[in-house]
């Protein structure tokens, strides 16, 4: 090869070589970042910038608690990368950690659901079902055993939702509500109506959709609102139920029809061969799927405080690890109840009289670990409030609610808006 075309070639490898580190070491333009996809899979770092409904400590990242004398240190072994502890009644919020993080929600999401759908249906009503009830359940979802051209009461239903997670039911009643399309209209209006701006609903029954996202913050709403409902409260604390089978012929060659126990996956409820019951565990709904891993809310009374507790995705994957968080944040919120200053509030849904979702101010608020108000006596009664009560109309097993929750229905002003007064009552008067 001639000199020339040599030295053509060595110059023009230095300055390729040169332009790519150039290009390697440069620094990198200032754009916006591209939005996260909501439903994929979330990163491990919350957004700098959160809502601040409830509160301005809400919208920071990290945990929030008011620390001060006589009030216990947060649990230090907590992994969720978002959860909540509030009191049920008052709605005030003891401490929470990445509370308006915009999470995939899972089956969390049918509180939600119940809440907006409930309340259309007799319990008693009888629906047959249709091919069409169940053409568009996602693959691979969890299910109660909904069959075609069978016949179930609405109460068969929401055993099946509550204690199955069964997202064939979830379809059935979101068909006899119009469809899915207007249930997940239904639903992202109520969430607003709760004031619950995190959430995004793409489906009812919280499968992996892109774009469906909740909050901690947001699902305690739904459970506090859920837990305003009688049968909400039945549904969710039931441990187990009969559940109508498929129709078959006997032996003798008559159509017979039996039925199948179903058990509820809460664990706090249930229980588990590494998790006991929770002493005071009153529900509410459990989820999990790929995208948003181990979800739960839970509603436990002790000592006559109401607590709700929710947890979402846990990075430790030892086996019932966010029903285990759970009960430690639980544990934590009994002993601290009266005793921490809180770092914000549960808002009201719109149409309670003086509600609004601007930030409320936390007055005397500090740092997370710094000195705050607060005084009163926190602690645990000895005797656990969940008990096994009465048959259920299907002849399954149910539990005791509550105390602070058992036998009462939601308090209604004239129009129907939520009666609020600071407290939000889950009592009967």
């Amino acid at each position: 090869m001639p000199a020339t075309k040599k030295t053509a070639r060595r110059t023009l490898l230095v300055t390729s070589a040169a332009l790519l580190s150039a290009a390697l070491t440069a620094p990198v333009p200032a754009v916006a970042a591209p939005k996260p996809t909501p439903g994929a899979t979330p990163t491990a770092t919350p957004p700098a910038n959160m809502s601040t409904v409830g509160g301005q400590r809400l919208g920071q990242a990290g945990t929030q608690v008011n620390l001060a004398a006589g009030v216990p240190v947060v649990p230090k072994d907590i992994t969720g990368r978002s959860w909540i502890v509030a009191d049920a009644e008052s709605g005030d919020v003891l401490a929470a950690h990445n509370a308006h993080w915009r999470l995939p929600p899972a089956s969390t999401l049918k509180m939600l659901f119940a809440d907006t759908v409930l309340p259309k249906f007799p319990r008693t009503m009888k629906h047959k079902v249709t091919d069409a009830d169940l053409a568009d359940v996602g693959a691979g979802s969890s299910m109660v055993g909904v069959k075609e051209k069978e016949t179930y009461t609405v109460h068969d239903l929401w055993l099946g939702v509550f204690l199955r997670s069964g997202n064939d039911a979830v379809h059935v009643l979101s068909h006899m509500n119009g469809g899915v399309a207007a249930t997940v209209k239904d639903m992202n209006e109520h969430a607003e109506e709760l004031q619950a701006l995190d959430t995004k609903v793409v489906s009812p029954d919280g499968y992996d959709e892109r774009g469906q996202v909740s909050s901690a913050y947001d699902l305690t709403l739904f459970a506090r609102s859920g837990l305003q409902k009688k049968d909400f409260r039945e549904y969710c604390s039931t441990v187990s139920a009969k559940f109508p089978g498929e129709t078959k012929k006997n032996k003798q060659n008559k159509l017979v029809r039996g039925s199948f126990e179903i058990q509820n996956t809460n664990r706090l409820l249930a229980g588990d061969s590494d998790i006991s019951v929770y002493q005071g565990i009153a529900g509410v709904k459990n989820g999990n799927t790929t995208n948003a891993g181990a979800t739960f809310t839970g509603v436990a009374e002790r000592g006559g405080k109401v607590l709700l507790v929710t947890v979402m995705n846990p990075e430790k994957t030892e086996h019932n690890e966010v029903y285990k968080e759970t009960a430690r944040l639980l544990d934590w919120g009994f002993r601290a109840a009266g005793k921490v200053q809180p770092v914000g509030e549960l808002v009201a849904p719109k149409g309670a009289a003086g509600s609004s979702a601007s930030p409320g101010p936390t007055e005397g608020a500090t740092g997370a670990g710094e000195a705050g108000g607060g005084s009163g006596k926190g602690g645990a009664s000895a005797s656990p409030v969940a008990k096994e009560a009465s048959q259920v109309a299907t002849g399954g097993r149910g539990m005791g609610v509550a105390l602070g929750i058992a036998g009462g229905v939601v308090v209604l002003l004239a129009g129907g808006a939520f009666l609020v007064n600071r407290r939000w009552p889950l009592r009967k008067k």
